[in-house]
């Protein structure tokens, strides 16, 4: 969560694992496409509640279930190991964590409960598909409708080890992982991909945090016109929130939670919708 997210041979392994553009033409479901342009989204990573009223899109953890009616977003951390994973990463796949001189794990300095994943190689990229490949399937079988891939943007936290080639290539890999799950795939943040997040990976839409405060939202809307989802939080935010409503520059997807996406229990819970 992001709050400012066996190689046989190595021909078969591009194939079978990174695919290419042949294999994504072979999706068997375009249910995919179908994104909705419009309505009001909840960001649920926090923990799962009934969807206020008025609610269509709510996005939730892969661990958890999708919201009956509604259009569901599930989360994956691609780019990063999430806290609870880290010991199954370190036991089983050592050598796509990204590490240090020393042999280190480089984590997250923001969430250093998190460690980067290694995007250098084809055949570490392939070792992180084949990973999450558990989590799309999961994702998918239990009625998602699209999946967002968290932290695509680690190669900027990593100083200088991973590149942004390197991410962008393992995110071509996810989108044709979650086009053959019949999922949509979402771009999470990462302005400075102008266009490219969209050409060159083929995400579906993008989930945005703060874009309106930081300046950002027109970058993803020159990319993915209506397709933007753009989550404020309450405690980084000079303007009221009529102000930010009545804005013509946010997207019209726009909601504002509290930072910690805590569930309606808590007393620190934010739910706005424009």
């Amino acid at each position: 969560m992001r709050t400012r997210t066996v190689l046989l041979t190595v021909a078969t392994a591009l194939v079978a694992v990174l695919g290419t553009a042949s294999c994504a033409a072979a999706v068997p479901t375009a249910s995919y496409r179908n994104l909705p342009t419009s309505g009001v989204p909840d960001y649920q990573l926090g923990g799962s509640y009934a969807p206020p009223a008025g609610v269509t899109i709510v996005e939730r953890d892969s661990t958890a279930r999708p919201a009956a009616g509604k259009y569901s977003i599930c989360y994956v951390n691609g780019f990063q190991t999430q806290p609870e994973d880290a010991a199954m990463w370190k036991r089983d796949h050592p050598t796509a964590i990204l590490r240090d001189r020393s042999g280190k794990p480089v984590s997250d300095p923001g969430w250093p409960d998190e460690m980067l994943l290694d995007t250098t190689t084809a055949a570490k990229r392939a070792t992180i598909v084949r990973v999450l490949t558990k989590s799309v399937a999961r994702c998918a079988d239990r009625g998602f409708d699209a999946v967002e891939f968290d932290n695509l943007d680690s190669w900027t936290r990593s100083k200088g080890k991973l590149t942004r080639s390197g991410n962008l290539a393992l995110a071509a890999a996810l989108v044709r992982l979650g086009h053959g799950e019949g999922l949509a795939v979402g771009q999470k943040n990462t302005p400075q991909l102008g266009a490219s997040g969209r050409k060159q990976t083929g995400f579906d839409f993008v989930v945005a945090e703060e874009c309106f405060v930081y300046q950002e939202c027109g970058e993803y809307t020159k990319a993915y016109g209506k397709r933007v989802i753009d989550v404020e939080y309450s405690d980084n935010s000079e303007q009221s929130w009529s102000s930010v409503c009545a804005s013509a520059k946010r997207p019209a997807m726009t909601i504002l939670r509290d930072r910690d996406l805590v569930t309606p229990s808590s007393d620190d819970y934010v739910f706005e919708r424009c």
